[in-house]
């Protein structure tokens, strides 16, 4: 090659050089998010589903994107996670969408409802059923995207200070469950209590309520509900598959580059996997621990579920007749639970029924 033609050769590689690294820098720029959890540190399981977000992000971007995570209270109350996305003063939360039925019933049924799906069924909706399109949909007006970022599975019934067997017991219970679930049960007799996870010892030490919810046994022991409620009731049928979000506001969610919207994304699957795995691992040893210990272990009876159910039923028909956005997802979700279940009885059911049998025969 003669020297002019490589210099010629040498000038274009640089200036390509000087035009390709920029371009690179710009694609990957520094970006800082706040998150706010909705639950505290103690819970270290539901609450590490945000701190595995935030670990996956800054893996995977050589800490170029960086999202700092805060626990209930230390920017906003739990509660208002939602709202503090929705408006701006922070980027990200972790929370459930049930807890803002006050705003909307149907931010319920992309968390969980009585007897709505389980873990696998509600995973199964949102990414492949039409869940996703329908709950970002309505979770636009609120001007956030959501993302699953884990899942408890099926919850404990709760905590009881004495035995349920008929519907009648349940008539004037005073009971620490929120949100819609407590008006299904108000419909059977149940005076639902609205309290903090903090308070619900206390009041229940006190006698001030008669029993409470909270999620399962790892969760339930650290709260120490054991001590003060002797008969632990399952299952919650309110909740079956209970989906935690992590929401976006939709603006920054609309700012990111398309690589970082790619790598938050496949983060939050991740931690939506990894909650629900540590649950499934957690829970046997904690209910072992709790039933050594003297907790009385009682499943609902037939005749209060369906009770429950027929309440629930009925509040459907009742919140769908006011209230187009609510009809449009609840019909979406049952018409995938039907299907769901045909599926489950085939072959899910009938293995899980003969393993279990098993088990107990030794």
């Amino acid at each position: 090659m003669k020297r002019r033609d490589f210099l010629k050769v040498s000038a274009a590689g640089a200036a390509a050089t000087a035009v390709a690294s920029p371009a690179i820098a710009q694609s990957s720029p520094e970006v800082k998010w706040r998150l706010t959890s909705s639950f505290p540190k103690s819970l270290d399981t539901i609450y590490g589903g945000a701190e595995q977000v935030a670990k996956y992000v800054a893996e995977m971007t050589d800490n170029k994107f960086q999202i700092q995570v805060f626990a209930a209270g230390e920017v906003v109350p739990g509660l208002q996670a939602l709202d503090a996305t929705s408006n701006g003063t922070v980027e990200m939360s972790h929370t459930v969408s049930y807890y803002y039925v006050g705003k909307d019933p149907t931010f319920a049924i992309y968390a969980s409802v009585p007897f709505g799906l389980n873990a696998r069924q509600q995973n199964s909706w949102w990414y492949q059923g039409g869940g996703a399109e329908l709950g970002n949909e309505f979770f636009k007006k609120s001007n956030v995207i959501g993302f699953p970022c884990g899942n408890t599975g099926t919850q404990m019934g709760g905590w009881f200070r004495k035995e349920i067997k008929t519907v009648a017991d349940l008539s004037g219970l005073k009971f620490r469950i929120g949100g819609i679930a407590g008006q299904v049960l108000q419909k059977v007799g149940v005076v639902p209590q609205q309290l903090a996870g903090g308070d619900i010892y206390p009041a229940l030490e006190k006698g001030t309520i008669d029993a409470a919810e909270w999620v399962g046994p790892y969760d339930d022991e650290k709260l120490g509900f054991a001590k003060v409620a002797k008969y632990y009731y399952y299952p919650g049928f309110w909740e079956g598959g209970p989906m935690v979000h992590a929401f976006a506001n939709l603006d920054k969610w609309n700012a990111l580059p398309k690589s970082y919207q790619a790598i938050l994304t496949n983060a939050t699957a991740n931690a939506n996997s990894w909650m629900a795995a540590r649950y499934d691992m957690q829970n046997p040893a904690a209910l072992k621990r709790l039933v050594a210990g003297g907790t009385q272990l009682r499943p609902f009876t037939n005749e209060v579920l369906e009770a429950c159910l027929k309440a629930t039923n009925e509040l459907w028909a009742e919140i769908s007749a006011k209230n187009p956005d609510f009809k449009k997802s609840i019909d979406a979700m049952q018409a995938y639970r039907s299907d769901e279940y045909l599926w489950w009885q085939v072959a899910e059911y009938t293995y899980d029924s003969f393993m279990i049998r098993s088990r107990t025969r030794g």
